[in-house]
């Protein structure tokens, strides 16, 4: 088949929406079929036109950003051109240009999957408020447009208002994983070198932004040692978000405890990743909404039990295998009580590299997607 696959940003950007077009494209491409990204070149450095790992990658100039999203003035006749030269689409939403997708791909006779990540959910402030309205009728727009929406957990979209009217159309797939085993030699290095050896670690990862809930992390880092002093917390991921500058209204707690908060940075090396996760004893997830952080995945497979809160997908991967434990949302204490709860019993949340894998087989996954855009393009 010859797949074409849409979104706002992909290689070398690198996000848990990213790193799943990227896994699935990737393994689509090593099966055969003909994938091509179109996407943004938001970074000037970038060739407006590559091939990576078996996927075609066209990239298109951006005229400005609008919160979270990138405007492209050529979007629509590349779109244009690409839809007719493919024989499916797959567009990760949300994309301002969702709608246009959908437009182009039923004037050409092609059928559209949209993958959805998660019901758009924008910080307060008023200007982020009116794109999340705009974004969201959008989205509404093209997905009464799709002949299939992907999501990541049933029990995401059986509490998302914004998907029960889409009902019909629902696939539930779990999204493409894929982690290398951590490396101990290695794990024990890094952790001497960051001063770690002989206490206990808290991990967490991802954007610093306000639906992850790190600000409730930081909050609960006093609980913690209250009970736990020789605690350490350490954060692998972007502070410096341009569309939402959440780090610093919270910079001031991350001041206070930085004797016991270290600050690693945004990791890209896969094999930095897994051992990172091995390097911690537990990952926190507060998040105020998620539908599916895959990085709660990731830590399972390396070892690591996580605390996430209790709210629709993000509870998922802790039903299927019982590694770690759920929370109260948007509460210090629960996260914190639920911290020290796994520290002090942790082996008996740990299960098995193969046991998380067998119910997260990125085979599987891809074969899934691929029995989907096949049905499609035959009923065509």
């Amino acid at each position: 088949m010859k797949i074409l696959v849409v979104l706002t940003y992909y290689y070398p950007h690198w996000t848990g929406l990213t790193a799943y077009a990227r896994r699935l494209s990737e393994g689509l491409a090593r099966r055969g079929h003909q994938v091509t990204v179109l996407t943004s070149r938001y970074w000037k450095t970038l060739p407006r036109e590559e091939v990576h790992n078996g996927v075609r990658i066209v990239r298109l100039d951006g005229l400005m950003r609008l919160s979270r999203g990138i405007v492209m003035p050529s979007f629509a006749g590349a779109a244009d051109r690409l839809i007719r030269e493919h024989d499916v689409a797959q567009v990760h939403i949300p994309i301002l240009e969702s709608p246009l997708i959908t437009a182009l791909a039923s004037r050409h006779g092609k059928k559209v999957v949209i993958t959805h990540h998660g019901d758009l959910v924008m910080p307060s402030r008023p200007f982020d408020q009116f794109v999340e309205h705009c974004v969201t009728g959008l989205m509404r727009r093209a997905l009464s447009d799709a002949a299939r929406i992907t999501i990541h957990t049933r029990d995401y979209a059986e509490n998302s208002p914004f998907l029960s009217r889409y009902a019909e159309k629902l696939v539930p797939i779990l999204p493409p994983v894929e982690i290398p085993a951590p490396v101990p030699e290695q794990v024990a290095a890094w952790r001497q070198e960051l001063g770690l050896d002989h206490v206990r670690v808290i991990g967490f990862a991802g954007r610093f932004v306000e639906e992850k809930g790190f600000d409730y992390l930081l909050k609960a880092v006093p609980l913690v040692l209250e009970q736990m002093p020789d605690v350490r917390f350490v954060y692998a991921g972007e502070t410096n978000v341009v569309y939402e500058p959440f780090f610093e209204r919270w910079r001031h707690l991350q001041e206070r405890w930085k004797d016991r908060v270290l600050m690693l940075g945004l990791l890209n090396d896969p094999q930095r990743v897994a051992n990172f996760y091995a390097l911690s004893d537990v990952l926190a997830l507060p998040s105020r909404t998620d539908c599916f952080p895959m990085v709660q995945v990731e830590a399972m497979l390396c070892g690591t039990p996580t605390v996430a809160t209790d709210i629709p997908g993000l509870r998922v991967p802790l039903q299927l295998t019982g590694m770690g434990r759920l929370v109260r949302p948007q509460d210090e204490l629960a996260l914190a009580e639920g911290l020290v709860a796994v520290l002090r019993d942790r082996d008996a949340y740990l299960r098995s590299r193969e046991d998380i894998a067998r119910i997260f087989d990125l085979d599987k996954t891809i074969d899934e997607y691929e029995h989907l855009f096949e049905s499609l393009v035959q009923h065509d």
